[in-house]
């Protein structure tokens, strides 16, 4: 079960945005998000918008998938030039993510299409970053060579983990040692960019097996590692086990050390942290297209449950890809709600994804009442004391671990 979407406003059958949003959008990097909601199977902790081919049936064929994706991107075209007379309002796209879901399970062929179209319909920029997540056993040296004749320059790889054991409990159907291998192959193809997905804490795993994996991502060679720790979504057949008692839920302790051995066997091997969760050998394997969303810029997400965001306005599709079809054939939006951001909620998350990035936060974009907290922060060692006094709010280790808490410091007495 996915999580049920936010409360919002009806929007409007057509998905038009105001003329003052729009003209604000000038100039503001963009990018497009492609949701590809198939996979093969279901994994016990996920809680994201993916169907398999059993839970589908026969409401949504993926061999047309594309296809439906192609009507929802002429209408955000339509809506985004909507009485743009030099028709520049929206630079061109800077970065292309494909999540999921799996999206290699379509052909490569159908994603070069959707990333035609978006150059078509927007332009893309000379740097243009161009994502798809994978997982390891979906993915072969023909169809990662087709992927970068397609024009992929990155790839998101799903390792989770390399001990057999602790794929098993988050039901991961790959074979131990795949991520690694589908890294070289991916090098082989040509990929500038290779990251590898890792999640700690799932049950029974203990130190070793995550050294172990940590081990594995960083022999594999990738210029990019992410790792997240296990969370229990509610609905998912993980919690379903937990609340039973036949597995144990993580324990926080644990998935502090297991971050803190992360974070150490990361930078000894030369990647350095950009985001609480992510790390990068050089600036220029950083996911641009994550920190587009994280620096409050703008992208129309495509495709069922998709969330997109405008110049503080945000909205979100509907969720199942057979109600999503429906309205996109039938020439109607597919948002499901839609919300405008006041000031208040635009301070609470720039602060909450401020903190988390490397470069942290600005004190002085921060309100008189929440700058007064900094000394008190630094003194407990949760903000780096030189940067501060710099002028930046930058996060220690320490600080990393407990971020929700400096984010509730700053925003009590905002």
């Amino acid at each position: 079960m996915s999580p049920a979407l936010p409360h919002g406003d009806p929007p409007p059958p057509d998905g038009r945005l105001p003329r003052s949003v729009l003209d604000r959008a000038r100039g503001v990097p963009f990018g497009v998000y492609v949701h590809v909601p198939f996979c093969q199977t279901r994994c016990g902790y996920c809680d994201f918008n993916t169907y398999t081919a059993t839970e589908l049936g026969s409401g949504v064929n993926r061999g047309s998938y594309a296809d439906t994706v192609l009507r929802e991107l002429r209408l955000a075209a339509d809506v985004l030039d909507d009485g743009d007379p030099f028709g520049d309002r929206i630079p061109p796209v800077s970065t292309i993510f494909f999540g999921g879901g799996t999206p290699t399970l379509l052909p490569a062929e159908h994603l070069g299409l959707i990333i035609s179209e978006i150059g078509g319909r927007f332009g893309l920029a000379d740097d243009v970053e161009i994502t798809t997540e994978a997982n390891p056993e979906t993915v072969t040296p023909s169809y990662l060579s087709k992927l970068r004749e397609a024009g992929f320059n990155r790839i998101s790889l799903g390792m989770q983990s390399a001990v057999p054991k602790v794929l098993a409990v988050l039901d991961r159907t790959h074979r131990p040692g795949r991520p690694e291998a589908a890294v070289a192959e991916a090098r082989a193809a040509g990929f500038e960019h290779v990251n590898l997905d890792l999640i700690y804490g799932a049950p029974y795993e203990t130190d070793t097996d995550w050294q172990a994996s940590l081990d594995a991502a960083v022999g594999a060679g990738p210029d990019h590692v992410s790792a997240y720790a296990l969370v229990v979504e509610p609905g998912t057949a993980l919690a379903g086990q937990v609340a039973r008692g036949v597995v144990p839920a993580p324990d926080d302790d644990v998935l502090a050390d297991r971050y803190v051995m992360a974070d150490e066997a990361l930078r000894a091997a030369g990647y350095d942290w950009y985001e609480i969760s992510n790390w990068a050998r050089s600036d220029a394997g950083r996911c641009r297209h994550n920190e587009l969303y994280w620096s409050d810029a703008n992208w129309w997400g495509l495709g069922p449950g998709a969330h997109s965001h405008v110049s503080g306005v945000r909205w979100w599709n509907v969720k199942h890809p057979v109600r999503y079809t429906a309205l996109v054939d039938g020439g109607r939006s597919p948002a499901a709600g839609r919300e405008t951001l006041d000031d208040e909620a635009r301070l609470t998350e720039r602060v909450m994804l401020g903190v988390r990035r490397r470069e942290g936060l600005a004190v002085l974009s921060l309100p008189e009442p929440s700058r007064s907290v900094l000394p008190q922060l630094a003194t407990w060692g949760l903000v780096d004391k030189a940067r501060f006094e710099g002028g930046q709010v930058v996060l220690t280790q320490r600080g990393r671990l407990m971020a929700d808490a400096v984010v509730k410091e700053l925003l009590a007495v905002a």
